[in-house]
């Protein structure tokens, strides 16, 4: 493994064992047994190393997508969304790394390019899971998404989990697709 995948993959088991707070370049440049100023020599500082850790789990995410079972459109849509919050549940640091648009650079091409396929693919499946009143899929796709996301937030952050009424993740998300898919 050449260095700049070394540094890459340092910062995402950094960030997974440490949260988000302890993704530095010092850090990962110590925990990957480098010198301080290697990883500036493979990045032009810590966004464009963070956004290469942002695409990766972008492109776990699509990953996940094109594995969804077979069955209905709105199956397949039901599994999507299970799989998102999932991964949130799964992957808390990572999940807040990939939307922190103050840590990594969203314009990077490769991050870019992921992002979008994986909103891209998410749009599809609105669209086959039936029709939207005359609304376009990709507004209710993004909709829903924004739904996904907040709720996935809230349980991580404890907002849902300390509520009076304490629901589990899936029984807000049964309610969330319901709304949305009727």
């Amino acid at each position: 493994m050449g260095t700049r995948q070394r540094l890459i993959t340092t910062a995402s088991e950094l960030l997974t064992e440490e949260g988000v707070g302890a993704v530095t370049l010092r850090g990962i440049a110590k925990a990957a047994g480098v010198s301080h100023g290697a990883p500036l020599r493979h990045f032009s500082g810590r966004a464009e190393l963070l956004s290469a850790v942002a695409t990766q789990g972008f492109t776990e995410l699509l990953d996940r997508r094109k594995r969804l079972p077979g069955g209905s459109p709105r199956e397949r849509l039901t599994a999507a969304c299970h799989s998102y919050v999932d991964f949130a549940l799964q992957k808390p640091a990572m999940f807040e790394l990939m939307f922190r648009r103050d840590l990594i650079d969203p314009d990077e091409p490769a991050l870019a390019a992921v992002s979008s396929a994986v909103f891209d693919e998410f749009a599809v499946l609105v669209a086959a899971a039936g029709d939207q009143g005359g609304t376009d899929p990709r507004l209710v796709a993004a909709s829903l998404w924004a739904a996904l996301h907040g709720l996935a937030q809230l349980w991580l952050w404890g907002g849902l989990a300390g509520a009076s009424f304490a629901p589990s993740p899936e029984s807000a998300l049964a309610v969330t697709l319901d709304a949305y898919l009727g």
